[in-house]
């Protein structure tokens, strides 16, 4: 299923498809369920490639009726409520069902 996806780090396996959508620029956008040593999170890849981001889709400032929720870092994937919600759910799911003590660092500077 994933054999597709491109720029993978070294320490995430990827699990099962979340969401898959076309942005009204043409590009694909998947997000798929991954495991990390430790935890379970949310990845984004574009086009297939990887893209680096927050492990769950954060919550946009301003929604709006077809965006609630964004991942990625150049570029931004916007989500729909429903979309985030199906993510947010899966991921924590999981790390409740593994007994994963998630934590979200994405954005935290290491002092």
């Amino acid at each position: 299923m994933s054999s597709h996806l491109l720029d993978v780090p070294a320490d995430v396996v990827v699990l099962d498809q979340l969401v898959e959508k076309t942005l009204s620029n043409g590009m694909i956008v998947e997000v798929y369920l991954v495991k990390l040593s430790h935890q379970y999170e949310a990845a984004l890849f574009v086009e297939g490639h990887y893209k680096p981001g927050p492990p769950l889709p954060r919550p946009l400032d301003t929604p709006t009726a077809t965006a609630a929720y964004w991942m990625g870092v150049r570029p931004k994937a916007g989500l729909s409520q429903e979309e985030g919600d199906e993510i947010l759910a899966a991921v924590n799911v999981q790390n409740k069902l593994h007994h994963c003590n998630f934590i979200d660092k994405w954005g935290v500077l290491d002092n």
